[in-house]
């Protein structure tokens, strides 16, 4: 089967939307049931590593063993984010939305009921399983359900919600383990997952699986004579390794590079670089990921306001990286440091919904979760491979190394950003 896909300047416009989607309030609703499954999914992700010092001594394990429960995860949720793309593609992203829901909140209440450290450690890689179902379904349903003037604001609101999931749940788990204990901690997942889930379920007729809307255009696309200003585009493995998808898996590489380096060792390394305290530091680093939180939906505000998305990412970009640059190799105060990190984590966020702009634009209709699968294992293998060469800068005594190599990622990822629209097919006249 060959799909077709417009091209021209505003790749958007080759988007179909589902009917009735133009009305506002059912792009809201859309958004926020999507935005709170996001939410979910973040906060699951940063429930154990607050508590890890208290199954420590529960368990009588070493750190390492701890580390191992979130290798597992990290690893079976990048193993599977490719295929779990196909089977949403194939089967329905609100279907696979809903079951994923499910098992990620029965997993981590079970974790807490009654999960030795062996069973925990099954219980991880299941969490990771079912933690591959959110970025394939949820852009998958954003991008068939949402109109295209508020497409951009809907990824922003999207990856805003994750941010705040993952600040939330430290600040949960730091509270109830306290009063309760971190088990009771994790079986709280139940209300939260189980309120999350009888929304999508009982909202499931608003939010588009893409199954029959893409068995009707695959049924045209195949009948159809192709016509001047359409370009073929490639399906299955090949659109994965087709060269637009194979930049925005690099894009989304150097993203996740750039920004755990900061967010794992920047406390470490302004401790020992800068005029600054512990809480100084911690406090920079904070104003960063605030900064971001903001910077995502002002990059949200943008994306719906222009169709160069490639050269917001790629200014954004260099924009964080001289910031980056500057705090790790200049002398500041604490005041200037944490300034910094604030404008360098707005500058930082705003690239999200311009990077989740690009791979739309070089996606064909009823793809969308396989290519936002394959892009996101990017984020995967970043995140794993970032801190332990980070880490071992600083283990050389090198921490101003740090702000070297963040901002060089930063840029290559801005020169990836603006050959990404370059390497899409052009129409055949």
């Amino acid at each position: 089967m060959t799909v077709t896909m417009r091209s021209g300047a505003n790749a958007d416009a080759g988007k179909s939307v589902a009917p009735g989607r133009e009305d506002p309030r059912a792009d809201g609703r859309v958004i926020g049931l999507i935005s709170g499954a996001h939410f979910l999914s973040h906060y699951l992700i940063y429930l154990l590593p607050p508590v890890l010092p208290l199954m420590k001594v529960d368990f009588g394990v070493s750190y390492a063993a701890l580390g191992l429960i979130m290798t597992i995860f990290n690893l079976t949720s990048a193993l599977t984010h490719v295929p779990m793309g196909f089977v949403v593609d194939r089967f329905g992203a609100r279907r696979l939305l809903i079951v994923g829901v499910a098992v990620s909140t029965l997993t981590y209440v079970s974790m807490g009921a009654f999960a030795g450290y062996t069973a925990i450690l099954i219980l991880a890689a299941i969490a990771g399983v079912a933690n591959s179902v959110y970025h394939p379904a949820d852009y998958a349903i954003i991008s068939a359900m949402v109109s295209n003037q508020r497409i951009g604001r809907a990824f922003s609101v999207h990856t805003f919600a994750g941010f705040a999931g993952g600040a939330v749940a430290p600040m949960v788990m730091a509270y109830v383990s306290i009063q309760w204990g971190w088990r009771v901690g994790l079986m709280l997942t139940g209300v939260l997952g189980t309120v999350i889930w009888l929304s999508l379920l009982i909202n499931r007729h608003a939010l588009s699986d893409g199954v029959t809307r893409q068995a009707a255009g695959s049924a045209r696309a195949d009948s159809a004579v192709e016509k001047p200003g359409q370009t073929q585009e490639k399906t299955g493995v090949a659109l994965l390794l087709s060269l637009p998808v194979v930049m925005c898996f690099l894009f989304f590489t150097l993203l996740s590079v750039s920004q755990n380096g900061l967010s794992t060792f920047a406390v470490a390394a302004f401790v020992s670089i800068q005029d600054i305290s512990l809480e100084g530091a911690q406090m920079a680093l904070t104003a960063f990921l605030v900064g971001s939180a903001l910077g995502v939906l002002v990059g949200g505000q943008i994306a719906d306001r222009t169709r160069r998305h490639e050269w917001v990412a790629a200014l954004c970009f260099m924009a964080t990286a001289v910031v980056i640059f500057t705090v790790g190799n200049m002398l500041l105060s604490a005041g200037w440091v944490i300034a910094a990190m604030a404008l360098g984590g707005m500058t930082f966020g705003a690239i999200m919904p311009a990077r989740d702009m690009l791979v739309r634009a070089v996606t064909p209709e009823g793809s969308m979760g396989k290519v936002f699968g394959f892009v996101s294992t990017g984020l995967n293998i970043g995140g794993a491979a970032t801190p332990v060469f980070f880490g071992w800068l600083l283990d050389q005594g090198e921490p101003r190394l740090l702000f070297w190599f963040g901002p060089i990622s930063m840029l290559v990822a801005a020169l990836v950003a603006v050959i990404i629209p370059m390497a899409r097919p052009k129409a055949q006249s």
